[in-house]
């Protein structure tokens, strides 16, 4: 992960941790006692000075009684060969989410890709790579769209531009099928997709994809991609300014209910082409 992306990540687990410990009412030195390190310890894992082991952030957990918070952290931070370094963190904070809001200038975003999009996305980025390494990044990618399933899913915000609509990844009947997708998700209310389209020109976001993350008692964060790196941003002046990006995209964009349309047509122009060839 580069340094910048999981600094902030770590400090998310911190700010947590303070927040949960003080919940409970146990100080750091309690805290430290009970899952056998120093006082000084727990104090340095919440300035995000020093990093836990996992048996430690394990043992936090069955302290305060956290369902596996820390430790699922940990181990996504730690390592998970299965997203880029820069990715990790941002994964594990998508799970904590109460509202992702998201801007896809290029791509359908991982959460509402399909198995065959994934994989043609995928392939194209690694064309050199196994089926089995292929393999196993779809099936990340689809474990990740899996909270958009739960009943305690996030508010789910997308923002897509119409070049996203149009550009057959994967081929017409595979793109049709990702279309078909995300309608089905925004007639099931799980996601809000809007489009950006064409004639809108210079819009907010000229520099690429934007991803917002709110959570129910700790700070939003921001996150930025480009070709081969990532940045999660936590910083508060940096974050209100990505929201107000976010925000002008939002107004510029089609409504829900006019993307909607729009949305089917390039679908039905893919699977057009599909059943021609």
């Amino acid at each position: 992960m580069a340094n910048g992306s999981r600094q902030a990540a770590w400090e998310f687990f911190g700010t947590e941790l303070k927040r949960r410990r003080e919940d409970a009412g146990i100080t750091q030195v309690e805290l430290g006692a009970r899952v056998f390190v120093s006082g000084g310890y727990i104090g340095q894992f919440e300035q995000a000075i020093r990093k836990p082991q996992l048996d430690v952030a394990q043992r936090i957990d069955e302290t305060l009684q956290t369902d596996g918070i820390f430790e699922r952290l940990c181990r996504k931070l730690i390592d998970d060969p299965r997203y880029a370094d820069y990715f990790a963190g941002v994964v594990e904070l998508e799970r904590l989410a109460t509202k992702v809001c998201e801007f896809a200038p290029t791509v359908v975003p991982g959460l509402l890709q399909t198995a065959d999009y994934a994989r043609a996305v995928t392939i194209a980025a690694n064309p050199f790579k196994p089926d089995s390494y292929v393999d196993e990044i779809v099936a990340a990618r689809l474990e990740r769209s899996l909270i958009l399933d739960d009943a305690a899913r996030p508010e789910y915000w997308v923002t897509l531009h119409e070049s996203v609509l149009r550009v057959p990844v994967g081929g017409a009947a595979a793109v049709a099928a990702q279309l078909d997708h995300v309608t089905r998700l925004m007639r099931e209310r799980a996601a809000m997709v809007t489009v950006l389209p064409y004639e809108v020109g210079a819009h907010a976001s000229m520099g690429g994809m934007l991803k917002l993350m709110s959570f129910e008692d700790a700070p939003p964060v921001a996150y930025t991609e480009t070709e081969y790196s990532g940045t999660l941003i936590d910083d508060p002046a940096v974050v209100m300014h990505a929201q107000r990006t976010y925000d002008l995209l939002r107004v510029a964009a089609l409504s829900p209910e006019a993307s909607l349309p729009l949305i089917e047509s390039a679908a039905e122009d893919f699977r057009r082409c599909a059943s021609s060839t």
